[in-house]
């Protein structure tokens, strides 16, 4: 195996990080291949604090993990949390070498959810700090503006836009996602939508 790569997988609003998620698994994976894998529980999933959220980003990005490359992951809300940081100026985002947003919800959508309604994205007028991609379903309920309008044209990044795929999350079958594991391996490989049964 080449140098071992080092993966932050930051989940979103009301995960509890259950086994049968993606991000579980890919945890798992990632882990069982010899990476080092931090999968935090952040605080508060049901009512998040974006400032507290941003603080414990901060803290995790600033924990040496090895030489080699460092990779995000960021699922719905936390794909928001990042966009945050970026739009503050967080220096920290520039210890990760890319970054995957997954399923960022709109602002439309959180305006309806006191909890995270102060998720909701700020202004897209900033550069990402390093190389970043998008992957959202067609059909996302937390995003029906669509993903790629909102969030990857704006911010001048490339997306995989998956159809069927909804949220990407339980509730659209997304346990075991080789595509996405893939992907951590090999920036170059296209996230698609996973197996069918």
């Amino acid at each position: 195996m080449t140098t071992p790569r080092s993966f932050l997988i930051l989940h979103g609003w009301q995960n509890h990080r259950p086994k049968a998620h993606w991000q579980h698994w890919l945890a798992d994976r990632l882990t069982a291949l010899g990476h080092h894998v931090t999968y935090p529980g952040l605080p508060d999933p049901d009512d998040p604090d974006l400032d507290v959220w941003l603080g414990e980003l901060g803290r995790h990005l600033e924990e040496p993990e090895g030489t080699g490359e460092r990779v995000v992951v960021a699922h719905s809300a936390s794909a928001l949390l990042w966009l945050h940081a970026a739009a503050r100026g967080m220096g920290q985002l520039g210890h990760a070498d890319r970054v995957l947003l997954v399923a960022p919800p709109s602002g439309s959508v959180l305006a309806r959810h006191p909890e995270v309604a102060a998720f909701a994205p700020p202004p897209l007028d900033f550069t990402l700090p390093g190389p970043a991609r998008l992957v959202a379903g067609d059909d996302d309920p937390y995003c029906p503006e669509g993903a790629a309008t909102l969030f990857a044209e704006p911010l001048g990044i490339p997306a995989d836009i998956l159809p069927g795929a909804a949220h990407l999350d339980l509730d659209a079958g997304y346990g075991p996602w080789p595509a996405m594991l893939s992907w951590c391996l090999n920036e170059t490989v296209p996230l698609t939508v996973r197996p069918a049964g």
